[in-house]
């Protein structure tokens, strides 16, 4: 025993307690003594590798008292409001208010003006609360298509995720996209069936859809006490228990027997649920099929392991507005859903070629965060950081790997929406926000040692783009300032000048996107801006060779101009990869070789500009064959002249043809709508290239006009009920037919003649 001194033993024991989140009071001295002498009894020879170990634990119990969760679903069904209750049970608020709110405050989530007014959530506020000592980070993500890249974001920093569905809606299109993103980042979820006081409310008809439409294996471990205005509370499944709801606010929950009337009812669902789980889980399985009495602990340990593995999703129920159902659907948060080390996360080793490297997970490793997102706040740019291994500092320097700065933490904050608290650190598994740090979102921080990146986030391209440019000249500076400041925000967001028009671009995916940032720009930088149709990036090219003999005279007192080109214009072959030649076959010196550059750029200048439509010329092979020079009068501005001349009078001879961009469009449709899609690509001039089945979905590829491509993602969602999406990336320039040419020159004279 001597040879053991209970110091180890008593320095794991403080680490014990000082990590314990819950400031605990410090153990007695006999306490520490019995627990000494229980630990000194299992020391054996040589175990000091067990005291490491038995340092494991301890960090374990903050670990496992952390859940990070997000809260997404269909636009209205109520994802703002049930966070708002949750934050209101947790002690984070201290009163509730509505999205729209008749007192004007607004929901907490939704800090944005504008999200305000239009009761639509924008961006995802992450807020923290505590439920019963357990810590819970939740992130509110919008339910808008438009701001897939905020969900998608939202997603691939978090543990698990409630999918909230409307029991009167049921599943509807924006459900089956999120549903899909949670299966692409691996996501464990819940699913809660909302708004159960509302007239037409039905939740086995939308437990029925979650199961057909978005494949889930679930099953519900609740049952509702009546319905619509009869709504009383519910029945958990689990621990056989009815729960009422009381106090103004629901606040009190009373637990009771379940009402006689109900049991068949539960008896049935409990066996449904049993049954449900014990497909997916062998441990319950073997329970069941020995006909063993299943107690309420042996069933929460299943549906947590099938739950933790995504092969089961619990459905629960309520009604966030009328505060029912809100602290159970807590208890399932930490019931069911994974805590950070349960979550197996994997980082690129951009030393070794981005090879895949699992993460610990655990404070004790090397620092590894990533920003998942970024906002301008008061004090400069504020940076959200998940931190997935490790610990930060305030005063630490760490290293951005994408760009290889090395950065101090100046300030370390816990977010509220959009109120802050200072805390000194942080470690795996948390959500922080860091200010000052210059970032991009997307960047992985470490602390140095190793040169991880968090894998790069799928960002879709773009499929809109509109002109802007601010009415007043004098607010160019603030307009550029909130181009940047978007584009660094949101990656879907792209701006780009068209060096043709002039034309500042900006694109994004869809209107609505582009219409909320113009919107933006207008409230929080006080410009106004004018949005135009953007121009379609039309190309000219000649179908037929063409002779040119031009000769350039000028006499005008003192050095006359005088130059004579003589050659011809063809297409270039197809498929070459130049889309300029200029080639230079005079045999002897008719013309001086110092003049022919001032030859190539006359040609190229000319090119820029075709007589159709003003659009570049491309496809195009200039050969001199001849010409004349005078020894006086040459100069390279004359021969620069005479080839802009020469290819303007040989342009039309060459039968000059309008080139226009041709999209390769990849729709998914669900099957019933496919005939209305394809007919609607036929009558935008598209050709339908491939038709493929994927479930209940058809994928249908064409290549169709850009031209024809605007507003096509508001026709596609009203054609298919708001379940179609669409990617569109070009593909090449293709000549448009005669009576488009025709209309598109037409247009460009009335232009001309108006100027």
């Amino acid at each position: 025993m001597a040879r053991f001194p209970r110091s180890p033993v008593q320095r794991l024991l403080y680490t014990f307690y000082s990590a314990k989140t819950t400031p605990s009071p410090s153990p007695s001295p006999t306490t520490a003594l019995v627990l000494g002498n229980f630990e000194v009894r299992h020391f054996s020879a040589g175990s000091v590798a067990r005291a490491k170990d038995d340092k494991e634990p301890w960090w374990k119990e903050s670990m496992e008292r952390l859940r990070n969760i997000g809260i997404s679903a269909h636009i209205d069904s109520g994802k703002t409001t049930l966070t708002e209750r949750v934050l209101y049970y947790t002690g984070r608020i201290h009163e509730i208010h509505e999205v729209r709110g008749k007192d004007g405050v607004g929901a907490k989530m939704d800090s944005m003006d504008l999200e305000r007014e239009k009761g639509i959530t924008i961006q995802s506020a992450a807020t923290y609360c505590t439920w019963k000592d357990y810590k819970i980070n939740i992130i509110d993500t919008p339910g808008h298509v438009d701001f897939t890249i905020e969900v998608e974001r939202a997603l691939r920093v978090l543990d698990g995720a409630i999918l909230v569905l409307c029991s009167v809606g049921g599943v509807q299109s924006q459900s089956i996209t999120v549903d899909r993103q949670m299966r692409r980042y691996e996501v464990p979820r819940l699913a809660f069936i909302n708004k159960l006081d509302r007239m037409g409310a039905d939740p086995w008809k939308v437990l029925n859809q979650a199961r057909s439409k978005l494949r889930h294996h679930s099953a519900a471990v609740q049952v509702p006490i009546g319905l619509e205005e009869n709504f009383q509370g519910l029945i958990d499944l689990v621990q056989l228990k009815a729960y009422y709801f009381h106090g103004s606010n629901g606040e009190k929950v009373v637990a009771e027997e379940i009402p006689a009337d109900m049991e068949a009812i539960v008896a049935e669902k409990r066996r449904e649920l049993i049954e449900m789980v014990s497909e997916v889980d062998d441990k319950l399985a073997e329970a069941f099929l020995n006909d063993e009495l299943i107690s309420s602990a042996d069933l929460e340990e299943a549906i947590r392991r099938a739950t933790v593995a995504r092969k089961f999703v619990p459905v629960f129920m309520g009604s966030a507005f009328k505060n029912k159902g809100v602290q159970p659907l807590l208890d399932g948060v930490l019931s069911y859903l994974p805590c950070p080390v349960e979550v197996s996360n994997y980082a690129l080793d951009q030393t070794k070629n981005e090879e895949k490297v699992t993460l610990s997970g655990t404070p004790d490793g090397p620092l590894v965060a990533l920003a998942f997102k970024l906002e301008e706040g008061r004090f400069g740019q504020l940076t959200y950081l998940r931190v997935y291994e490790g610990v930060i500092r305030k005063g630490d320097f760490i290293v951005n790997i994408n760009t290889g700065k090395k950065i101090k933490v100046p300030r370390l904050v816990r977010m509220h929406s959009d109120e802050m608290e200072d805390i000194q650190e942080a470690h795996a598994g948390q959500i922080v926000a860091v200010f000052g740090v210059d970032c991009a979102s997307g960047d992985t921080f470490t602390n140095g040692s190793v040169k991880y990146t968090m894998t790069s986030m799928n960002v879709p391209e773009p499929v809109m783009s509109l002109a802007v440019q601010p009415v007043s000249k004098d607010s160019g500076g603030q307009f550029s300032k909130a181009l940047n400041r978007f584009q660094k925000e949101d990656p879907t967001f792209r701006v780009g000048l068209d060096a043709e028009s002039g034309q500042t671009i900006i694109s994004g995916m869809g209107e609505l996107h582009l219409d909320i940032y113009v919107e933006r720009i207008r409230r929080e930088y006080k410009v106004d801006a004018t949005v135009g149709k953007p121009r379609v990036n039309f190309r000219e090219t000649i179908t037929q060779r063409a002779e040119f003999d031009y000769l350039h005279k000028k006499q005008s007192g003192g050095q006359g101009q005088y130059g004579r080109v003589c050659g011809y214009v063809e297409p270039l072959p197809p498929g070459s990869p130049i889309k300029f030649e200029f080639e230079n076959m005079i045999v002897g010196q008719a013309i001086p070789s110092n003049f022919i550059p001032a030859i190539e750029k006359g040609f190229k200048e000319a090119a820029n500009s075709g007589s159709l439509i003003g659009h570049p010329v491309e496809n195009l092979r200039i050969v001199l064959t001849d010409g004349a020079s005078h020894a006086v009068d040459s100069s390279e501005l004359a021969f620069k002249l005479a080839a802009i001349y020469a290819f303007r009078q040989c342009y039309t001879a060459a039968r000059p043809v309008i080139l226009e961009p041709i999209m390769l469009v990849e729709l998914k449709v669900p099957t019933e709508f496919q005939g209305t899609v394809a007919g609607d690509i036929n009558k935008r001039k598209g050709v339908i290239v491939g038709n493929d089945q994927d479930g209940d979905d058809s994928i249908i590829t064409a290549n169709v006009p850009l031209n024809n491509m605007f507003g096509y993602s508001t026709a596609l969602r009203s054609m298919t009920q708001g379940k179609g999406e669409f990617t569109m990336e070009y593909k090449e320039h293709s000549p448009v037919s005669q009576d488009v040419q025709m209309q598109l020159v037409n247009t460009h004279k009335a232009s001309k003649a108006a100027e």
